[in-house]
């Protein structure tokens, strides 16, 4: 599949391999559960056996081809051809199981997160992007990390080895695991509100001085990126 090569994507052809990262995942056989960027079905066809459901998305029309003969054997697999950062998503609960192009990660994970978030979601993704969302890898935040950490907690569940793809990508890989919260830390009503306040505080150095002296009386002592999950909630409450 030279084609997924330019968009960042880089496939795991070892079935067993997948296996073993769904075996650590929470997928039961009463999940419906979406696998984004499907390719040829290797990670569809080890989600068949487990989960209830199975939707196989993928974007390119010469790779549906394939992905519909290599999944007709499967009852409970549908294969859509779609773009994942337009497919409408399910109102019922769901899951995501997916080795997504990287170039997309963020996009795809502000997706989740802004519209009908799954219950889990489990993307295969570059370990330096995985560092920027957990809540607080080496002292720093980011302002996408900020943004889905009230909504999700977030933990990376395998390290990978780059001779497990074909072709071999030149970065780190990891499977990274976000668990819905069953209380957010800001109420989903007040979500878009959060994030606009986030991308506002990140992106202009004197808004959060301003900010950040009003709320607490006092000149913070570091940069928006040296806050932490707790400090932000708190932060945003009053704002």
């Amino acid at each position: 599949m030279k084609r997924l090569h330019q968009y960042s994507q880089y496939f795991i052809r070892n079935p067993r391999l997948v296996a073993n990262l769904i075996a650590k995942s929470s997928v039961t056989n009463t999940d419906v559960v979406y696998d984004i960027g499907a390719g040829s079905g290797v990670i569809s066809s080890q989600l068949a056996p487990v989960a209830k459901k199975v939707i196989a998305v993928e974007f390119e029309p010469n790779t549906v081809e394939t992905l519909r003969k290599n999944m007709s054997m499967y009852d409970n697999v549908d294969v859509i051809e779609a773009d994942a950062l337009t497919l409408p998503l399910p109102e019922e609960p769901y899951k995501v199981f997916a080795n997504i192009p990287f170039h997309l990660s963020s996009k795809i994970v502000r997706r989740f997160a802004h519209e009908r978030p799954p219950v889990d979601v489990y993307l295969i993704v570059q370990k330096q992007f995985a560092n920027k969302l957990l809540p607080e890898h080496d002292g720093f935040s980011s302002q996408l990390g900020m943004q889905v950490g009230v909504l999700f907690e977030i933990e990376i569940i395998k390290k990978l080895r780059r001779t497990d793809y074909w072709p071999h990508p030149n970065v780190d890989t990891v499977l990274l695991h976000f668990h819905y919260r069953e209380k957010p830390l800001v109420p989903q009503l007040e979500y878009e509100r959060y994030c606009r306040f986030i991308e506002k505080t990140f992106t202009n150095p004197d808004f959060f001085k301003s900010a950040y002296v009003r709320k607490f009386g006092t000149v913070p002592k570091s940069t928006a990126s040296g806050l932490q999950l707790h400090d932000w909630v708190q932060f945003f409450s009053t704002n």
